[in-house]
């Protein structure tokens, strides 16, 4: 075990012992706040702290079992002993490296969706509001909600953008690989001749605030409009200034939300779409600055980046960062992501742990 992440481990252990001892003071309750985040983190630790003592004995089991090697008569039980101890210990260093890594303190979050039509014109249009259904369809699976917050329909049909708040526990922690550019590769249905077209859309997800104000919004630095909203086609136009456009004036960012008909609850939404989208700048600046470093095996996340195709003629869907590609373009269009999710999810693991293991 490297020295680092056995200092780590013992640091742990004493904490432990430093919650327990905090946690059974009789005025342990005084502040129920207090309590309660030192029982979480009590917790959290208590596992930990549990594999590491098993892993101390592991080592004193096998310097024993090396001593015993030297008697003649105990040696072939002595060796056994030995390779079975070796192994355990190989096991729990595995584990607890896994349960040192940093995690993600957005992955519990609710998140925005945006999906934006980019090259290929209608069809691009038809392909954001697939993805939107696959979105849609995998949320449901996962048993989440999904609420439309700003919708701007395409002429031929799907959308030109839709943004969607999809509420659900650890929503971004699935989903928050799926930033980055889509691509669709098919023979459109005006197509006469057959010849297959290429269109992309892309994907933004992003965290959304737990209170706005964890984003800091000087409204200074704002410029808010009112206008009328009008539904598809110009339909059931708004007799009232209900739509809502704000500006981020430092950023140049531009939240407009007209789907309610009510001032104030567009004006509230708007906001919490601004403050998730200043959040996730934010997040992608200090992932840019660590990606300096090291580069993450699933992509940096960047919005042109090209991160998966769908080819329907072949039946297939790549995910270009990690090379793995699914013959079944159906059922991930039908919101079957489970298989793409978890590899995703596994990789960046795999890259967390290399991280550690060159720690000195």
């Amino acid at each position: 075990m490297k020295p680092s992440i056995a200092t780590k481990l013992e640091q742990l252990r004493l904490r432990l012992e430093d919650l327990t001892r905090l946690l059974s003071a009789q005025e342990a309750t005084a502040d129920m706040e207090q309590y309660r985040k030192l029982s979480r983190e009590h917790s959290e630790i208590t596992p930990v702290v549990g594999l590491y003592q098993a892993y101390r004995k592991t080592e004193e089991d096998i310097r024993q079992a090396a001593e015993m090697a030297s008697d003649p008569d105990l040696r072939d039980l002595a060796e056994a002993d030995l390779r079975q101890g070796k192994d355990e210990l190989a096991r729990i260093e595995q584990e607890l490296q896994r349960r040192l890594l940093p995690t993600d303190p957005n992955d519990d979050r609710n998140i925005y969706l945006e999906i934006r039509a980019g090259i290929g014109g209608d069809e691009s249009g038809l392909f954001a509001g697939e993805l939107f259904r696959m979105y849609s369809r995998y949320a449901e699976r996962n048993r989440w909600q999904v609420e439309v917050v700003s919708q701007s329909f395409s002429e031929a049909g799907g959308f030109k953008e839709v943004i969607a708040r999809i509420i659900g526990h650890g929503a971004y922690s699935k989903l928050k690989f799926e930033s980055g550019g889509h691509r669709v590769q098919r023979v459109p249905a005006t197509e006469t001749q057959g010849r297959i077209h290429t269109s992309a859309c892309t994907i933004a997800v992003m965290p959304e605030a737990s209170e706005i104000s964890e984003v800091v919004l000087n409204p200074a630095e704002l410029r808010i409009d009112t206008y009328r909203a009008s539904g598809a086609g110009g339909q059931h136009i708004n007799k009232t200034d209900s739509a809502v456009r704000i500006t981020h004036l430092p950023s140049g960012i531009v939240v407009e939300c007209q789907d309610d008909r009510s001032q104030h609850k567009n004006k509230a939404q708007a906001l919490s779409v601004l403050a998730a989208r200043i959040k996730d700048r934010q997040l992608r600046e200090r992932a840019a600055k660590e990606a300096a470093t090291r580069k993450s095996l699933i992509g940096s996340g960047d919005r042109s980046e090209r991160i998966r195709t769908y080819n329907f003629p072949q039946g297939r869907v790549t995910d270009h960062r990690i090379n793995l590609t699914l013959y079944k373009v159906e059922a991930i269009m039908d919101g079957d992501l489970f298989e793409l999710v978890d590899t995703l999810a596994a990789e960046h693991q795999t890259e967390l742990l290399a991280a550690l293991a060159e720690e000195a």
